[in-house]
């Protein structure tokens, strides 16, 4: 235990807690998830995780480690954990904002944090910036775990609500900007069908829809996946920042003139397209036509990302891999985020993964990404995982 029990508190009420939640990629329909539109995306969680660990303490203490296994504390925040909000600083920020939310949003938890103090310490096995949700993990785990810590009543805090609260400490506590996959995905886990329709202003808890997830991992076949990250670092809230005040500021012009769609939503639309057909494809086992809808959705990326101002559009290396892969037989290849930088990922026939991985090995040696990584990733079936010790 970091610290002793708080006077009076029933030690067997608060039990260490640790979590699990796994990074996702989006299959078809990016960056449509209510970012820069309020359309739908294929999205997926993968088996590569992040973690955190719960216990008491006295105040609060917020540590990332290096992993699960080794809690040497990498940063460590200590604060006295009765001065509400706490002060932003580049310090463990993102679980700051969690805790401030929660605070904000919750009775329940600002009384029983003010009883008891905890210990929230996190790690992860995802890539820093390689475009698979990584930020929004630490802010998931941090909101699922203190909700498991202190016992929170699961139909006001449920895991829609967890997901809405992570995207306002994101973008209204630290102005980060990023779709709504990367919230939902995570706690959910799986193949899924998500439509964001009615989240394009992204308002308050309860006065707009919550995004509807629908699995389809129970009906499609297992999806065939190379992956690699470039190892080039950029920050996708940057790119996403200029993408959305671009589509907002095109689609409210177009609804009080009208006419012809502005090109921001008819690229947005587009990639909705990408999505819709993709669950058809994928529902009939069409993997072919699945891999075309990737390479659809990807141009329309690269074509938003030129026509923001991004020069190289979706990013020199992440387009030197697409077209590797697809010069090496894959069916489809795109990006997994915002473009840049981050990680690419491609679908291949059955039984072909390996030979595209040696093809982008040879292909990332050429081209000096020396921090560049390649995986095969499989689909989570779990998202969020809690165990109690």
């Amino acid at each position: 235990m970091d610290g002793i029990l708080e006077p009076g508190v029933d030690p067997l009420s608060f039990r260490r807690q640790v979590l699990t939640v796994p990074a996702r990629i989006n299959l078809l329909g990016n960056p449509g998830d209510a970012n820069e539109g309020d359309y739908a995306t294929i999205s997926a969680a993968i088996d590569i995780r992040a973690g955190a660990s719960l216990e008491p303490a006295q105040g609060l203490v917020l540590e990332f480690v290096a992993s699960e296994a080794d809690g040497t504390p990498q940063v460590r925040v200590e604060t006295s954990g009765d001065k509400y909000p706490l002060p932003y600083d580049g310090n463990a920020d993102l679980l700051k904002g969690a805790v401030n939310r929660l605070h904000a949003f919750s009775g329940e938890f600002k009384s029983k944090h003010a009883a008891q103090g905890v210990r929230i310490a996190t790690w992860t096995d995802v890539p820093f910036q390689s475009g698979l949700g990584g930020s929004s993990l630490f802010v998931l785990l941090t909101l699922a775990g203190l909700r498991e810590f202190y016992d929170l009543d699961r139909r006001i805090l449920n895991d829609y609500v967890v997901a809405e609260l992570a995207q306002r400490v994101e973008a209204e506590e630290l102005g980060i900007t990023c779709g709504f996959a990367d919230r939902y995905v995570p706690l959910f886990g799986g193949v899924a069908y998500i439509d964001y329709r009615g989240k394009l202003e992204q308002g308050e808890i309860g006065e707009e829809p919550y995004a509807t997830y629908e699995r389809l991992d129970g009906m499609v076949q297992e999806l065939p996946l190379v992956m690699a990250s470039t190892g080039l670092e950029r920050d996708s809230g940057d790119i996403h920042g200029t993408m959305r005040p671009r589509y907002l500021d095109e689609h409210r012009r177009w609804q009080r003139d009208g006419g012809e769609p502005p090109p921001m939503v008819r690229l947005m639309t587009a990639a909705w397209e990408t999505a819709w057909r993709g669950k058809t494809a994928m529902l009939a086992g069409d993997l072919a036509t699945v891999g075309r809808l990737m390479n659809d959705n990807h141009r329309l990326v690269d074509e938003m990302m030129v026509y923001c101002g991004f020069s190289d559009g979706a990013g020199w290396a992440n387009n030197l891999l697409i077209d590797t892969a697809l010069k090496n037989g894959a069916l489809g290849a795109k990006l997994t985020g915002a473009g840049g930088g981050g990680s690419v990922f491609a679908l291949t026939r059955p039984g072909e993964e390996h030979r595209l991985a040696e093809a982008w090995a040879k292909a990332i040696d050429s081209a000096g990404l020396n921090n560049a990584a390649i995986g095969l990733p499989r689909v989570s079936t779990d998202g969020l995982v809690v165990r109690a010790e």
